[in-house]
């Protein structure tokens, strides 16, 4: 709880006043001399806006069996969520989108995200495909990347945010292996490109068989998602920055 805390920014006073406890007891509880109540534990995780898989881990730590149910991905509870994520994916085309899990690996897609992946090494794609590899990796997209040096450099400030605000070690570990990836001949920290949308949004430029695409992107989330899974998936939708893509990202479809 205290590292939790720490992470959030929060003194143990300003924890304490949220929580109505106090001080003495808070710090009790991060020492292990007192052990919550479940229902306490349950607060404080809510006030650290703990997600899902380290609420119950703190519930098991303090001997409380866990909250949050993790079904797994195929099983029958999660496929109605499934096929809306699917059908979401779907509705998108012809702009790319995917469905990934916390370790951004690939759980879901639309053909215009397959049809992206062109020229992608298929050892990289096994035994599951992780789109922040799949994005830096030199055999790759990174080399049909044209702004890649800040394209990487905003994935890796992305990550390491992430790896900050959770702890773990699994995002550790790739951010570990993307800081590694050696810079391709054509990186150009200084490169300027026109954008219909300057300094408004982060732009993906990538070189495809139609010529080059402009996209930006959202991510999406379950918005009351009372499962592990569920709230540990998102959505990344890509849209095109400029008429000129959205025309060559038909084409694409249609070709």
């Amino acid at each position: 709880m205290r590292g939790w805390r720490q992470r959030r920014w929060l003194s143990q006073l300003e924890l304490d006043l949220a929580a109505e406890v106090s001080t003495r007891h808070l710090s009790f509880l991060e020492t292990g001399r007192s052990r919550p109540s479940r229902s306490l534990l349950l607060h404080l995780c809510e006030l650290l806006e703990l997600p899902f898989r380290e609420r119950n881990r703190c519930l098991l730590t303090a001997g409380f069996a866990p909250e949050f149910a993790e079904t797994p991905l195929q099983a029958e509870a999660l496929q109605p969520a499934l096929d809306a994520v699917q059908r979401v994916l779907e509705l998108h085309q012809p702009f790319p989108a995917v469905a990934v899990d916390r370790h951004w690996n690939l759980l879901l897609s639309n053909s215009a995200a397959r049809r992206l992946l062109f020229g992608v090494d298929p050892k990289l794609m096994q035994p599951v495909a992780n789109v922040l590899r799949l994005s830096l990796h030199p055999e790759c997209l990174a080399p049909a990347i044209i702004n890649l040096a800040e394209w990487r450099q905003h994935l890796l400030a992305r990550l390491r945010r992430q790896v900050e605000d959770s702890g773990d070690e699994v995002l550790a570990a790739l951010l570990e292996e993307l800081a590694g990836y050696p810079a391709l001949a054509h990186e150009c920290p200084a490169a300027a490109h026109e954008s219909a949308l300057p300094d408004v949004l982060m732009l993906f430029r990538l070189r495809s068989p139609m010529g080059e695409l402009a996209l930006f992107s959202t991510i999406t989330v379950f918005g009351t998602p009372a499962d592990i899974t569920l709230s540990e998936l998102a959505l990344e939708a890509f849209y095109p920055a400029d008429a000129e893509t959205a025309e060559r990202l038909r084409q694409l479809a249609a070709d």
